[in-house]
Formats: C-alpha cells, sequence, structure tokens
C-alpha cells in the first residue's frame, strides 16, 4: 500500500470519527453564549441591524449572543481580530460592504476574507441615502445640494465611518459622477459621524439608510434621496438618485456573517437555521422595514460569490476615483 493511500484512508477515517461529533454538537449548539463581533463603534449601520437579529436569536434559543464592537481602521481591526478567532462555533464575524472596499484601500491587511473566513449569510442590503444637517446645509433635495456645492466649491464636508469605507467611497464616487468638491472627514465608525451630523458638525453624509432612518424620522438630519433606482420600504416618500438627476449614483450598503475558517460546516448550518428562523418573526420583519431594507436569502457560497463580485466593483471605484486613505 502506497504512502498517498495510507494518508487518504487516515484522512477519511478521521473525517467519518469527525462528522458524528460535529453533528452532536450542532445538536446542542449553542450551549454558552455566542460572540458577534462587530467591527465599528456602537451607532452604526452594522450595530443597526446586528442588535435587533441577535436579541431575538437570543430568546429563541435561550443563550446570549453578544455584540462585540471592535472598531478601527475601516472595520480592518474588527475583521483581523475575528479571523483569529477559535472556529468553535461560537465566535462569528459581522461584516459590511467596508470589508469588500477594504483590500483596495489597505493593501497590508494582515487577513483575507475569502480564505480566513468562511461566508454565512446575507444579513442586509440598504441603499445609501444622502443626507444633510438642515441647520447647515439649506437644500431640500438632491438638485438643490448639487447647487449649492457648485455654487461653492469646497464648502462643505462630509463624515464617513473611516478612509476605506462604503461611505467614503461612495462620496468620492458622487464627486466624481456630478463633478462636485466636497471635503471627506474620516471617524472611527458611523456611529461617531453620525452623532457629529446631527450635533451640527459636519455638512452631510453618504449613509447607510438602516443607522440614518431614526434620525430621519425625527427630523434631526434630512434626506435628500436614496442612492438607488427604487424608492425603499419603510421610505416611499423619500425620492432616488434617479428622480433626483443623477442616473448613475447607484450604492448600496450591505451586511452579512462570516464564520473563522475550520468552522465545522454542521455549525455554521445550525447558526443560518436560527438565523432564518428570526427572519421570520415579525419583530425581525417590522425592524427590517423601519430600517428601510427586506429580508435577505443569501446563503453560503451564493454569499461568497456575491461578496467576490462587490471586492472586484469597488476596487474598480477605487481606481477611477483616486481615492486614497486621508
Amino acid at each position: 500500500m502506497s504512502l498517498f493511500t495510507t494518508r487518504r484512508i487516515a484522512l477519511a477515517t478521521l473525517a467519518a470519527l469527525a462528522s458524528p461529533l460535529a453533528w452532536s454538537q450542532a445538536a446542542g449548539w449553542p450551549s454558552k453564549p455566542v460572540t458577534i463581533v462587530v467591527p465599528f463603534p456602537a451607532g452604526g449601520g452594522t450595530d443597526a441591524f446586528a442588535r435587533p437579529l441577535f436579541a431575538v436569536m437570543s430568546k429563541q434559543t435561550g443563550k446570549q449572543f453578544l455584540i462585540d464592537n471592535k472598531g478601527g481602521a475601516g472595520g480592518t481591526v474588527g475583521a483581523s481580530v475575528a479571523a483569529k478567532a477559535a472556529p468553535d462555533g461560537y465566535t462569528f464575524f459581522m461584516g459590511a460592504v467596508h470589508h469588500a472596499i477594504a483590500p483596495s484601500m489597505y493593501p497590508k491587511l494582515d487577513y483575507h476574507l475569502d480564505t480566513d473566513f468562511v461566508p454565512v449569510g446575507l444579513i442586509s442590503s440598504v441603499p445609501q441615502v444622502i443626507v444633510v444637517n438642515p441647520q447647515r446645509v439649506p437644500v431640500t433635495d438632491l438638485k438643490g445640494l448639487l447647487d449649492y456645492a457648485r455654487a461653492h466649491p469646497g464648502k462643505l464636508n462630509y463624515g464617513s465611518a473611516g478612509n476605506g469605507t462604503s461611505h467614503h467611497l461612495a462620496g468620492e464616487l458622487f464627486k466624481l459622477q456630478t463633478k462636485t468638491f466636497i471635503t471627506h472627514i474620516p471617524y472611527r465608525g458611523a456611529g461617531p459621524a453620525l452623532q457629529d451630523l446631527v450635533a451640527g458638525q459636519v455638512d452631510l453624509m453618504f449613509d447607510g439608510l438602516g443607522s440614518s432612518a431614526v434620525h430621519i424620522k425625527n427630523g434631526r438630519i434630512r434626506a435628500l434621496a436614496v442612492a438607488s433606482d427604487k424608492r425603499a420600504p419603510g421610505f416611499p416618500d423619500l425620492p432616488t438618485s434617479i428622480e433626483g438627476g443623477v442616473p448613475t449614483y447607484q450604492v448600496a450598503t450591505w451586511y452579512g456573517l462570516w464564520a473563522p475558517k475550520g468552522t465545522p460546516k454542521e455549525l455554521i448550518a445550525a447558526m443560518q437555521a436560527e438565523m432564518k428562523k428570526a427572519y421570520a418573526t415579525d419583530e425581525v420583519k417590522s425592524a427590517w422595514n423601519g430600517l428601510g431594507t427586506n429580508v435577505p436569502a443569501v446563503w453560503g457560497d451564493d454569499f461568497g460569490k456575491f461578496v467576490a463580485s462587490e471586492t472586484k466593483r469597488w476596487a474598480e471605484v477605487v481606481k477611477s476615483s483616486g481615492a486614497k486613505l486621508d
């Protein structure tokens, strides 16, 4: 018997022994608290979707799903931490479109989204929304913003969740397509940037609708348009960028879940099953509608393919816009 054949038999034996153990673990999962690493400070879009979803999952499983906010460097600090977590089904990573952008903006990342993680599923996808502080920017629609920006080049500024995030690239893409000049101000997350927008420290944001929704509804900030070809669920009166006169400007902020590489597929399947159960609840459906989106249905490899296509798309935007780390 050859050495190659011996190794194949050994590996097959190990797999046969491991599979019942993994299924046994999955049957009792979760048996202790599950940590969800969110790589941005509390109050941003990722947080806005993470908390209601995993609160419902805590109720239905009887075990806590703990949100661990680890912000910094456009979400790459938290991603690096999650990539090194034990692949035991008790640590997951909730990333976002920012992580498809990061490889083009941060060439020395110490993790790789496509090799250090296993895609679990899409959590939500919401259009970007152009929002202004009404006390600082005296406009009521997208055309008014364009007129004001062109009449006052360099006067306006926009906050973002940090260099290399979708907020940053959405702003640079907007400037490129509308031939306007607006100064970028990076923050350590969408939450702090949004707080300063509400407080009048910055003029506008290109934000995910999910994190801006509550402030739009209470009138603290003014929404001018969603960067989409369709109006958003829950916001039927908010015009699209096409209606506002910038038809090519279409940007979505999406959020997804990954597991560290090596996490048994049976435990990933258990997580997916609990997520699907939570999505079917009126509580989550209502929350998602209020945040301007619908419940998604993109899982596993299909989610991985989607992320790969987004990584390619944003690499082209980075190149064409000339965006750099400030």
